[in-house]
């Protein structure tokens, strides 16, 4: 169930739903209640992901200044696509790697807890300034 479990909640597309899942697959691991029957693994081409944002090459993510709100905004939202990624390659480092010992486990879903975390506390900003995830370009490269 691991596996499985690792393998639907990196497909997901809602942030706040992995959230939620990657807390509940933790919890269930800690107490024991997760096996670890290897499923077939499937290439991920794309992990589930919202429609938005809209993700475009590096070169076309605007520059702006940190003097405005706006500004602010957009770097507190790269901020948390990069936790949003984290959070699926941590996932991901679970379903795909399956004969690890049992701590890998253990600390890749605590990765994916506190990624989830962070990405959490940012959106939550992004709203608090009236801003969502999802309002600026942003885009896959490191």
């Amino acid at each position: 169930m691991l596996f499985k479990s690792a393998y639907k909640i990196l497909m997901c597309k809602n942030p706040f739903d992995k959230k939620i899942r990657i807390e509940a697959l933790e919890r269930a691991w800690h107490l024991g209640l997760v096996d670890k029957l290897a499923t077939p693994i499937h290439t991920v081409e794309v992990p589930g992901r919202p429609i938005q944002p809209n993700l475009v090459p590096p070169r076309e993510v605007k520059s702006r200044k940190l003097s405005s709100l706006e500004g602010r905004a957009a770097l507190i939202h790269a901020l948390a696509h990069i936790e949003f990624n984290a959070i699926n390659l941590a996932l991901d480092a679970i379903y795909r790697f399956q004969s690890m010992p049992d701590q890998y486990y253990s600390d890749w879903l605590k990765v994916a807890r506190e990624e989830a975390y962070h990405f959490n506390l940012l959106a939550l900003y992004l709203k608090k300034i009236s801003y969502q995830y999802g309002d600026f370009p942003a885009h896959n490269g490191l």
